[in-house]
């Protein structure tokens, strides 16, 4: 099963300080927008999603379809075909993707210690 891009989602109180951090470490804004209250950043191949006021917590974040420089994969595995093989392991989901629609769509689930895992398919 392929997860597509790989990042993690961090819930920050100060998008802005948030950032000069990050850049400190090395990492560059690579695509969202301090005005749309989120920023995601990369490091080499390592990517972080900085998210203020949008959910509690962190998250790990799978992009279905993406590469880790977010361009388009010419194969890839659907998010409701990554749920169904989730579902039928045994997984509960705490929001499921409609498998009537095609296109992006995204499920979350949590795993044994509670931490939460985004996929999100944005093609």
């Amino acid at each position: 099963m392929k997860l597509g891009a790989f990042s993690i989602s961090l819930s920050v109180k100060d998008l802005q300080k948030s950032k000069d951090f990050y850049e400190k470490l090395g990492f560059s804004t690579m695509g969202g927008s301090i005005e749309h209250n989120y920023l995601i950043m990369k490091n080499n191949e390592n990517i972080i999603g900085l998210f203020q006021a949008m959910f509690d917590g962190n998250m790990l974040t799978f992009n279905p379809g993406w590469d880790q420089n977010a361009q388009n994969l010419e194969s890839f595995n659907d998010v409701r075909d990554i749920q169904k093989h989730l579902k039928q392991q045994g997984v509960i989901l705490e929001k499921e993707a409609d498998e009537s629609t095609s296109g992006p769509e995204h499920i979350y689930l949590k795993d044994p210690d509670g931490n939460m895992i985004l996929i999100d398919q944005h093609r």
